[in-house]
This record gives C-alpha cells, sequence and structure tokens, in this order.
C-alpha cells in the first residue's frame, strides 16, 4: 500500500478523464463558437471554458474533497430518496437515453454519411451502430482496464490524429478573424458561458468522478485525504489539456471562414477544415478523429453507467449491464441524432442547474458543516425554477406540449428572476435557499 503516487501515474488518470469527458461534442461545439466570435475570440472563449472546464473540474472535486462514494452517496446529502431519484435521472440522460447514442450517431453523420446515398443512410447506420458497440462492450466489460484503455491507448491515438490538423491551422492559418455574429456581438462572454452547457460535462464529472477515485484506489491509495489530493491533481493534468485543445480548436474556427465559410454545425466545420488541408483524405483522418473520440467517451460512459446500476440492482451482474445499455443504445441511436437531441434537451435543461448547485454546495460544505437543511431548501426551490426551463425547452420542441398553468409560471419567473433570460433563473433562489437553511439550523441550535 503506497502513501503517494508518481507524477507519470497522475498523467495516465488525467489522460483516462480527458479521454472520457472529449467527445464529438467538446470538438464540434468550440469550432463552431469560434466562427461565429470572430474578433470577440478571446471573451468567448473565456465565458467557453467557465463552464466547459471549470464545472467539470468542480464536479470531480465535489466527488473526491467530500469522501462521497459516487453521486448516490452526494445526492443522499439532499435526501437519501433524492439521491436515488437524481442519479437514476443523471445516468440515464448521460447514459442509454442520450449521451451513450450519440456518440454512436456523431461521428457516423459527420465522418460517414456524407460518402453514402441517401437511401442507404439507415441501414449504413444500423451497421456502424453495431459494429460500434460491439467495441463498446468488448472494451467495457473489465472495469479494472479502462485506465489502460482510454488513457494509454485510445486517447493518445487520438490526440495524434487531432493535433495533426491543429498544427497544420497553426503553420497555415485559413485566414484572419471576421466580425462576430449574433450575440457574438455584445454578449460574447456570456454566449460563450451558455455554450459550455452544450458538452454536458458538469453532469458527466458527477459520473466519471468515481471512475477516477476507483483508478487511484488501484494505486494503493486508501487515505481519504491523499485520494482527494490525487483527484485534484488528475483533475488539474486533464482540465488543463482540455483548455489547450479548446483554445486551439476555437482558433481554428476562428479563421476559418475565408477559406471554407460558414457552416451551421461544428461538424460540417470540422469536415470543411480537414478538406481545406487534406483533400480526399481529410475525411479520413476526421473520421478518425471522430470515432476515437467518441469511442473512448461511450466506454467511460458504459463503465460508469454499469457500475451505477448494478450497484443499485445487485441482482443483476455488471457485465449483464454493460450489454443491456450498449443494446438500449444501439436501438436509441438508430432513430437519429435529431430526435435524440429533441427529446433530450428539455431534460438536460431540467437537470443541470440542480447539478450545478449539488456540485457548489459541497464545495463550500465545510462552511455549513454539510448540514443537510442547507442543502434540501437550496435544491428545493432550484428545482421549481429548473422545472420550468425544462419545461420552456420542450414546449419550444412540441409547442403541442404546452399547458397554460405553467406558461403562467414562466412568465412569471421572467418579470422577477435576474438573470432567468440568460437561463441563470435558478442563481437567486439556490442562494435564498441555502441562506434559509443556514439560518434554520442556527434558530434551532438556539
Amino acid at each position: 500500500m503506497q502513501s503517494k503516487i508518481s507524477f507519470s501515474t497522475y498523467a495516465v488518470i488525467g489522460t483516462m478523464l480527458f479521454g472520457m469527458f472529449f467527445g464529438a461534442g467538446n470538438l464540434i461545439f468550440p469550432i463552431q463558437l469560434g466562427q461565429l466570435s470572430g474578433t470577440h475570440f478571446w471573451p468567448a472563449l473565456i465565458g467557453f471554458l467557465v463552464t466547459a472546464i471549470g464545472l467539470p473540474f468542480m464536479g470531480i472535486l465535489a466527488i473526491g474533497l467530500s469522501g462521497s462514494n459516487g453521486l448516490r452517496d452526494l445526492g443522499s446529502r439532499v435526501h437519501p430518496l433524492f439521491g436515488i431519484v437524481f442519479s437514476l435521472a443523471l445516468y440515464l440522460t448521460i447514459g442509454p437515453f442520450f449521451a451513450i447514442p450519440r456518440t454512436a450517431t456523431v461521428p457516423f453523420a459527420v465522418g460517414i454519411e456524407p460518402y453514402v446515398s441517401s437511401n442507404h443512410i439507415t441501414l449504413m447506420l444500423a451497421l456502424f451502430s453495431l459494429v460500434f458497440f460491439a467495441i463498446v462492450y468488448y472494451l467495457s466489460l473489465n472495469p479494472a482496464k479502462i485506465m489502460d484503455y482510454i488513457g494509454k491507448y485510445l486517447t493518445p491515438a487520438f490526440l495524434v490524429f487531432l493535433f495533426i490538423l491543429i498544427i497544420t491551422s497553426i503553420i497555415s492559418p485559413m485566414g484572419s478573424f471576421k466580425n462576430p455574429v449574433g450575440e457574438y456581438v455584445d454578449q460574447a462572454f456570456m454566449k460563450g458561458f451558455k455554450e459550455g452547457y452544450n458538452t454536458m460535462d458538469a453532469l458527466a464529472s458527477l459520473a466519471f468522478g468515481i471512475v477516477v477515485i476507483n483508478a487511484i484506489k488501484s494505486q494503493g491509495i486508501t487515505s481519504t485525504k491523499e485520494i482527494a489530493k490525487a483527484t485534484w491533481k488528475s483533475g488539474i493534468f486533464a482540465m488543463a489539456l482540455m483548455m489547450l485543445i479548446y483554445g486551439f480548436i476555437t482558433y481554428m474556427g476562428a479563421t476559418s471562414i475565408e477559406a471554407v465559410g460558414s457552416f451551421e454545425n461544428g461538424g460540417l466545420i470540422f469536415a470543411a477544415v480537414a478538406k481545406h488541408y487534406f483533400g480526399s483524405f481529410g475525411g479520413i483522418l476526421l473520421a478518425i478523429i471522430i470515432v476515437l473520440a467518441c469511442l473512448k467517451t461511450s466506454i467511460g460512459l458504459i463503465t460508469s453507467c454499469s457500475e451505477f446500476f448494478h450497484d443499485v440492482f445487485p441482482k443483476i451482474s455488471y457485465k449483464w449491464f454493460v450489454f443491456i445499455l450498449c443494446f438500449i443504445s444501439f436501438v436509441i441511436a438508430n432513430f437519429g441524432l435529431d430526435n435524440i437531441i429533441k427529446f433530450a434537451v428539455p431534460v438536460l435543461m431540467f437537470l443541470y442547474p440542480l447539478a450545478i448547485v449539488l456540485i457548489l454546495l459541497t464545495l463550500v460544505a465545510p462552511v455549513f458543516k454539510a448540514r443537510r437543511s442547507v442543502y434540501a431548501l437550496s435544491m428545493f426551490l432550484t428545482f421549481f425554477v429548473s422545472l420550468i426551463d425544462g419545461y420552456k425547452s420542450l414546449v419550444e420542441n412540441l409547442p403541442e406540449a404546452k399547458v397554460s398553468f405553467l406558461d403562467s409560471i414562466e412568465k412569471f419567473y421572467a418579470s422577477v428572476l435576474p438573470f432567468y433570460e440568460i437561463g441563470l433563473g435558478w442563481v437567486l433562489p439556490a442562494i435564498v435557499g441555502a441562506l434559509i437553511g443556514y439560518v434554520y439550523v442556527i434558530v434551532k441550535k438556539d
């Protein structure tokens, strides 16, 4: 049993963590942000990094510093029932209902679909997703090997191919920054801040945290203090690597308009940039980058979700859950990316504020001695705002889901809650709830 671990081990664990986080979504959002922000590149990038880097790092720290045995244990600080319900909702969302199926549909849409006739897209998606999840199933069967698979092999391979494209774009820039468009003209920082939510990494951090802790424990670290120390050191390594790549990819997007034009999503921008530099080989390079990015993220998600569900339902083995989750993800992936997003975004809008508040409360828990009343009241008031955020998003996708009573609540929130229009209406209720809970503790003592 060792009391400390070497820098090389921190690096491997950090690389594993980076690999689980950095999927296709982490490639396509910053490159589009670069195109749209133009000369407002820096404020937009900084805003993006706050939520795409800062929140996931705090999520990892929350698990590591709290000494929790995962998200369910952490959520139980609010209430045991909340711990299980919130955990199930989050794992299903970042697992088989959305994030895992997306790991198959995104590489297909970006790297393969452009070369397939419209008559064969359905069949080819089915074949691609079948092979993809068969590989994920095999590599996820042994969770003890995840650090090797992702940290030592898949992530380095992914980085080699990605940096070929990045270095080429730096040595031979495509053009100069153009004028910003849309919200990036006057609100570049806040627009970038909101775009960071799209990575969903703050939600994933609560699931991946326990994987990191188990990897640290496998090195012989058992002390809570040393586990916490190893967690933040590995986290810093992973987030520094992500920050570096985000910066380069955003720069690539900001300089690309003159050479390739503008596109409606980051996947098409990446495809155009790869083609600009490498011609037909660019498509192959991009396909390799996207497939490796999604493969390693999918393995991380399948492993995390399977361990969680096995813990909740111990009569079903871990390996069976790996199969079940891969099968469900395969089925849902074949409904297509647009349909997956259409039904998942409202759930994400509901869960995200709850996850952020839980992370922040955990990090400052020593101040109020992790009192349940502070957690409970803060999360309670946050819930009522995030519920309407989810409803609002649902109605935008499905107008027939409108309910007049909920519309009235939404208008009321818009009129009284600061920052509601930019998606941060939950901030004040969360703070008020925490303060009321803290006052309750003091009064009850007296």
